[in-house]
């Protein structure tokens, strides 16, 4: 359900939240180092100076290039970052890979938390994380997780959607204003097809291709020995005029085929295999 706050000028939000957060002991901000979780750790920050501690799950889902990023960023922002070794892939439910992947990734992480509780951050803490009103929409099972533990999403209830986010970040001065999404590795692999160490890595190695090529928005989907490449729509002539570079380089990641997707990225993409077959 849509908060009453999302309807709210943008001004009005910024007061609510600041005021949400003031009234907190202190924040554990589950931190990716995407847009909305930076916004969040930079609005706590703010709000509650150093009883504010970023906390980022560590795991084969998560790419070097973006925890080093998350790295930079809590250090920008000046909070102590808390790296936490995660072990989703052990949870049969998540490598199992069906529509509910996310809710046990997420309980991985907010059971992990509570373990370490007292090496984080004190017990009255509030654990929170960057959920914004875009997400109510989606397929977003970890949603389901955060409220089995507890865990509250601020920028939720005072109405943020990406457009505030990405506001608040710009006025922020903050790098990740017009940062592009970017969801964990499993997110490219087609539910139902199982998950483990090693597909991530092969995910991982042909992303880098196109990192290092330089494409902003970009997913390699994973379909075995199939490499879907998708790139921001802008994007795509480019991404064909080097279709031979990019082909040749992502199959030494391991891939036998590699296409290259004509819709180019959508955020989501693989969730469309959980709805009725519909034209795009």
């Amino acid at each position: 359900m849509m908060p009453a706050t999302a309807s709210l000028p943008f001004e009005q939000k910024l007061a609510h939240l600041q005021q949400a957060l003031r009234a907190m002991p202190g924040a554990v901000v589950a931190f990716s180092g995407g847009v909305d979780s930076t916004a969040l750790l930079h609005a706590c920050r703010a709000a509650l100076g150093e009883r504010a501690v970023a906390v980022t799950a560590d795991s084969p889902s998560l790419p070097r290039a973006e925890l080093a990023e998350a790295r930079e960023l809590a250090q920008q922002i000046g909070v102590r970052h808390v790296v936490l070794p995660t072990h989703e892939l052990d949870r049969a439910g998540y490598r199992a890979n069906a529509g509910d992947r996310c809710y046990f990734c997420k309980k991985e992480l907010f059971v992990t938390v509570a373990q370490q509780r007292t090496a984080i951050a004190p017990a009255d803490w509030v654990v929170v994380y960057g959920a914004i009103t875009d997400d109510l929409g989606d397929h977003r099972p970890g949603q389901k997780a955060a409220a089995e533990h507890g865990v509250v999403a601020p920028l939720v209830d005072a109405g943020f959607s990406k457009v505030d986010v990405r506001r608040y970040s710009r006025e922020a001065g903050l790098r990740t204003a017009d940062k592009q999404s970017f969801a964990c590795l499993s997110s490219r692999v087609p539910y139902g097809m199982p998950i483990d160490a090693a597909v991530l890595a092969r995910i991982e190695a042909a992303e880098v291709v196109l990192r290092e090529h330089g494409f902003r928005q970009f997913r390699v989907r994973h379909h075995d020995k199939l490499a879907r490449i998708e790139v921001g729509p802008d994007e795509l002539p480019r991404a064909f005029e080097l279709r031979e570079v990019l082909g040749h380089a992502i199959r030494k990641a391991g891939y036998l085929f590699v296409a290259l997707d004509v819709f180019g990225y959508r955020s989501g993409a693989l969730n469309e295999m959980l709805l009725p077959s519909s034209p795009r």
